[in-house]
């Protein structure tokens, strides 16, 4: 994995972070920062508990015959990582046995009963991910999904089929689970929602989707030996934390992640969970965005190019494409396309990449930062989970914040439940 900042229209020098960069480091892995009950991500690389990581397996052995549809029942980190990692190492169109349908994210009603008529006849598979059992969006399609099931299937099918993601001794959900029967994973303490696609959270539901966590973890061991030290020279997460915040110095105060895959969409959402909600707090921050080139470039290619000058990019490139063609010869040539003619269309997106990168930096004083991965295989995906929490941890310590909480999200939560009559919402 590389991070090249040479388009960054810097100001300042990375390296001359170094001392401040050596500071944050050792807090990190000291756990003396803010927050520091959260680092647990910091280890997991070695320290995850073998023993459930193979019950996982096991149990995705089990169910994935069974599972026509995986049902995802989970918001925020308790979905978006995971969609994040199927996505990008199987496509938008895998010849998958199972389908996957992310729920419980969402209050919308068309979304609930179309997804609902979708899987009448077909075999579910439920996996409910929730750390207290009460977030409302995930409890509420939980609620109508397991009695659903059981009407489909009865109450003694349903523990084989539906499969809780909780807290590991308190909360509803884990109560309910242990009543029900239900096989439960574990969410830890000391990881939280936007970091837990590295553990049961995010590994469960790619397991069952045919994906080898085996490989993820490999990826995020493979991080975690090369990212662990405090040399800027050596370390490109950390070079990334500090370019972020040389580009915040310098006025920017968006940041847009740009990739040229489509499968990598859902990566950028959660992405953008991870830097928004850990940075974006006491008036500090970048806002996170995120593109899918060249599709967006016909929507915000004009307003990057000559627009407000309020953001710089990060393009995440892809070396070698899951799949590829060749654009094929033409007699006639009516389209005049026969230029490209034997040309790969890997090789047409990375020139377009290429050409978009020159125009934006050259003549639209447009900052850019580039991180390069291998492929979209499991191991490129656990070393980049790894890599992005160690560069937004970076980020948000040299802000003097804690990265690992979430207070201003409150506020909606309490007017919305006082609008909805929840008994002992605030008036």
């Amino acid at each position: 994995m590389k991070f090249d900042a040479s388009h960054g229209l810097f100001n300042e020098d990375i390296e001359s972070y170094q001392k401040e960069v050596t500071r944050i480091h050792k807090m990190i892995h000291d756990r003396t920062g803010k927050g520091a009950d959260f680092l647990g991500w910091v280890e997991w690389p070695v320290n995850y508990d073998k023993a459930e990581f193979e019950r996982i397996i096991d149990v995705a052995a089990k169910v994935k015959d069974k599972a026509e549809v995986l049902l995802v029942c989970g918001i925020g980190g308790s979905y978006l990582g995971a969609r994040a990692g199927i996505e990008m190492v199987q496509g938008l169109y895998p010849e998958n046995h199972t389908e996957v349908i992310f729920i419980g994210n969402t209050f919308s009603s068309t979304y609930f009963k179309q997804v609902e008529e979708h899987i009448q006849d077909k075999s579910v598979v439920l996996n409910v991910i929730s750390k207290s059992g009460t977030t409302t969006e995930t409890a509420l399609a939980f609620r109508m999904l397991k009695q659903m099931m059981e009407k489909k299937y009865g109450k003694e099918e349903c523990r084989s089929r539906i499969i809780a993601t909780t807290d590991k001794a308190r909360g509803t959900l884990k109560e309910l689970a242990d009543r029900e029967g239900y096989e439960t994973f574990v969410i830890p303490d000391d990881i939280g929602g936007r970091y837990s696609v590295i553990t049961p959270v995010g590994l469960v539901p790619m397991a069952i989707m045919g994906l080898d966590i085996r490989k993820v973890m490999t990826g995020l061991l493979e991080a975690y030996n090369d990212l662990n030290t405090d040399d800027l020279k050596a370390n490109p997460a950390y070079r990334y934390g500090v370019a972020r915040r040389i580009e915040q110095n310098a006025g920017k105060s968006a940041e847009m992640l740009v990739t040229y895959e489509p499968q990598l969409r859902s990566l950028g959402e959660w992405w953008k969970q991870l830097f928004g909600e850990s940075e974006g707090k006491d008036g500090k921050g970048i806002l996170p965005c995120s593109a899918t080139f060249s599709t967006d470039l016909h929507s915000l290619g004009q307003f990057i190019q000559e627009g407000n000058k309020v953001l710089f990019e990060t393009i995440l490139t892809v070396d070698n494409p899951t799949l590829d063609g060749t654009v094929p010869m033409d007699d006639k040539n009516e389209d005049n396309m026969n230029y490209l003619a034997g040309k790969s269309l890997d090789w047409v997106n990375k020139m377009a990449c290429q050409g978009t990168l020159e125009a934006h930096v050259e003549s639209g004083k447009v900052p850019n930062l580039v991180i390069s991965i291998a492929d979209m295989k499991e191991e490129s995906f656990g070393y980049l989970c790894y890599f992005m929490f160690l560069a937004c941890a970076m980020s948000c310590y040299m802000l003097d914040i804690n990265p690992f909480n979430q207070p201003g999200v409150e506020i909606y939560k309490k007017n919305m439940f006082r609008l909805l009559g929840k008994p002992g919402a605030a008036k």
